[in-house]
This record gives C-alpha cells, structure tokens and sequence, in this order.
C-alpha cells in the first residue's frame, strides 16, 4: 500500500517521501498494455489483433515509468490536500533516480519531494496608523483654474505681431551652433507655445515680432526650470544632461494668435458644466472651487493607499523558505537560471511574494470580490475615457465592444486584479487610523509617492 512520510528539513520546508509498492502499480500497468494492444497500428497486423507481449516490448517501459509516477504524484496531491498544506509553488523533486524503474525488475519505490511552506502571520489594520492630507484650496487656484477654462473656451484670433505674454506662438524649432549656422543632422520640430512661458528678456525680444521672423535661443537661458523641463521633453532631449540644456536653436515663427478668453456668463458657464443650470459667476465660482477639492480628494485617498501599503509591507513580519525558494527560481520556472541570477532576483521576488500573501490574506478577510458587470462597466467607461464622452448611454455600438472585451481573457483577468485591489484599499480606509492635516497644494505635490501597487 502507498504511504506518505514527511519531515521537516529546513526553515519552513518539508520532505515529503512517497513509496510505492509493486501492487500499487502493477493492475494499472497491465491494464494499459492491454488497451495499448486493441488501439495500436503496427504493421503486419490487423487492429486489435496485436500480442500484448509485442506491445510490451515495444512500449512496455514508457508504460511502465508513466504508471509509477502517475501513482506516485496523485499520492502526493491527495496527501497535500488531505492534510491542508499550504505551499509555495509546486514540490520540487530531491535526487530520485528515475533510471532506476525497470519493468522487467518491478519493485518498490520512494520518492522524495521537497515543498516550501506558506508562512502564517497576522494583520492588524485598525493598528495602521496614516495621516489624510486636506489641500487648502485657495482663491488663487481657484482663479488660475477659471483663466485655463477661459482660455480653453476662447476663440483664437490672428494678431499682426507679438503684443504681450498671452501672445501664443506657433514656431519651428532648428538646431543650430554657436555662429547661428544650422547644425548638419540637429533637431528640427515644430511647436506651439505662450509668450509667458518665456524669460524676461527672451519676452522683450518677441515683443513686436511678426509671423516668419525669426530669433536665436539657447534652452536653459530661454525658459525657467519648469517650462524647460517641458520643452526639453517635448523635443526628446535628456532633462539630465547639461549639454542637451545648453543646445542652440534658431526659432521661426510661423503664426502668432492670440487667445480672446471666454466671458464669464451664462453660454460659458454652461459650456463648462452643461446641464449644471449655473447663472451667476459666485455659482460658477463655487463649481471650480469644489471640482478641485474633490480632485485634491482623490489624491489624498491614493496617498494614504500608498502610506497602507508601505505599512503593510514595512511592519508585517514573515519568514520564507529561502533556500527552497531560491532553488525553485533556479530550477522550477520555465527558463531555468543560474545560482547567481537566483540569488540576484531573489530579494525583490521575496518582496513581491510578501505583498501578494498579505494582499490575498487581506482579500480574503474583508471577503472582496468582483462581479462580471463591474469589469464590464469598467470596460465601456476606459473606451469612453478614450472618446472623450461623458454619457455612455448615448452609445449603444459600446456595448458591442464591451462584449468583444469581455472574450479578452487577459482583459478580464487585470481588470478583476485591478478592480479587486481598488476595493481593497477603499475598504482598509475605513479600517486604519486616520489623522486629517491640512496642507498646501505645493507641500502635498512633494508628499505624493509612486504607487507601489
């Protein structure tokens, strides 16, 4: 009869030995010579009609090694299941002779098997202490956001020549050295910019300017670090290197426009929040104010999602099967690795392992699931997000694509993870210790990390 031993061998590692005997496997093996013979093509005899002993010896010890293993892994996996183990991956075989099963010898065999084991371990979120950032919205951002709106709403006008910073410049950029003479292989690229994001004096020398004038700048003298960043970005040069800052490019202007903002009554108000019934500029006022505290909201919440998760990470204690884990990396995935590149990815893969018990453990207290109609809905809101609509119900032709995506397995399966771990987070929100502080918009951009997951 087949049994099963284990014994502990290492830091949350076990082997597990399983030994067949001879009556286990030999009913099966014959039972399959048997089949073998009513189904097997070979020539010189009619199907059905080929001795069982032919067959034997043909295909009788592939046979035979697949009928000892087949009864040695379901040993395996009836006994994990019966005794409840949790493990890490799969068992990795510990030095078992295969040569050594021999049809014409039948015996009794052992196998051996080494598993890592999950490690158990506690989670005490209301003991999770993290601050909520209120944003101070103040009346400047408030009046900022009310000029960009304007502007997106105004309507362009073609001015003869620059008069002022809101002055928009449709320009070709070419680089050119330090004489002015274009430089052989250099950037070309056109671009639209304001006045305003210039220098002080790269201003003063655009004043006047018409369209096919041209002026000669140098990049880190003719915008402040903020612009610069962007421009540097916009061009595909490296924001890092000194000498990508230092480049030179000759600026010709190809249109100048002006930008007449929106007034502020009722036909922009409604542009801006349609539906919205909004009539006096205290109204509107107060729609912009609340539109960006809800955005500041938002980011406070994924802030203190990012402050969990590294709580979580940094203050949840576990151990690992280290040396197991390391061998099934070497040897257990799909392209097996070296000692070294184990080694290397271990620390980071061990942190990956800690987040995903702790998020699964987590998942599986607060009972988090996700409903087909919810990755569905997830799925026509990304394509309207893509469209720029606001109403999906004005779209009928999305529900064909929502079931397209639907088929999409890997869609699905993200977007489950996705969904499941939003749901997470809002649900540990409501579990932690929350301190409020109020902040600058300024401060709280410094505060905000990379989310982690």
């Amino acid at each position: 009869m087949a049994t099963v031993t284990r014994e502990n061998i290492g830091k949350l590692t076990d082997k597990l030995t399983v030994k067949v005997a001879k009556e286990d496997y030999l009913p099966a093996f014959e039972s399959s010579i048997k089949k073998y013979a009513k189904t097997a093509n070979i020539s010189g005899f009619r199907k059905g009609m080929v001795p069982a002993g032919l067959v034997k010896k043909m295909y009788g010890q592939g046979v035979f090694s697949d009928e000892v293993l087949r009864l040695v892994e379901k040993q395996l996996q009836d006994y994990m299941v019966q005794e409840q183990i949790d493990i890490f991956a799969q068992p990795l075989p510990l030095e078992n002779d295969a040569r050594m099963l021999d049809m014409n010898n039948p015996a009794d065999y052992a196998f051996a098997f080494e598993i890592g084991l999950k490690p158990a371990f506690d989670i005490h979120s209301s003991d999770i202490k993290v601050t909520r950032y209120v944003v101070q919205v103040t009346d400047e951002m408030v009046n900022e956001e009310i000029d960009r709106l304007r502007t997106r709403h105004g309507k362009m006008t073609d001015p003869e020549s620059v008069t002022g910073e809101e002055n928009v410049l449709n320009v070709d950029f070419t680089e050119v050295d330090a004489d002015g003479n274009v430089v052989e292989g250099g950037l070309i690229k056109s671009n639209s910019l304001l006045v305003k994001y210039f220098t002080e004096p790269v201003r003063a020398e655009l004043n006047g300017k018409k369209k096919d004038d041209t002026i000669t700048i140098q990049l880190n003298k003719a915008f402040a670090d903020k612009e610069l960043d962007w421009v540097m970005g916009d061009l595909g040069l490296d924001k890092s290197k000194a000498s990508d800052a230092e480049k030179t490019f000759r600026l010709n202007i190809t249109k100048v426009g002006f930008v007449e903002k929106a007034d502020l009554n009722a036909g922009f108000f409604e542009a801006v929040y349609p539906g919205r019934s909004i009539n006096t500029e205290e109204e509107f006022r107060n729609a912009v104010k609340v539109e960006i505290e809800n955005y500041y909201a938002a980011q406070s919440s994924n802030q203190v999602h990012d402050q969990i998760y590294h709580h979580l990470v940094d203050h949840t204690t576990m151990e690992f099967p280290e040396s197991f884990l390391k061998r099934w990396l070497k040897d257990g995935t799909e392209k097996p690795k070296t000692e070294d590149e184990a080694e290397q990815e271990y620390p980071s893969f061990a942190n990956q392992l800690k987040w995903t018990l702790i998020s699964s453990k987590l998942i599986n207290d607060n009972k988090i699931t996700v409903e087909p109609n919810e990755i569905r809905q997830f799925a026509l809101q990304q394509i309207a997000g893509y469209m720029g609509m606001t109403n999906i119900d004005e779209a009928p032709w999305l529900d064909e694509y929502a079931n397209r995506m639907m088929k999409d397995q890997k869609f699905v399966e993200e977007t489950y993870i996705k969904l499941q771990t939003e749901k997470l987070f809002r649900q540990l929100e409501t579990q932690v210790q929350a301190s409020e502080e109020g902040i600058s918009a300024e401060d709280f951009a410094n505060k905000l990390h990379h989310h982690h997951h």
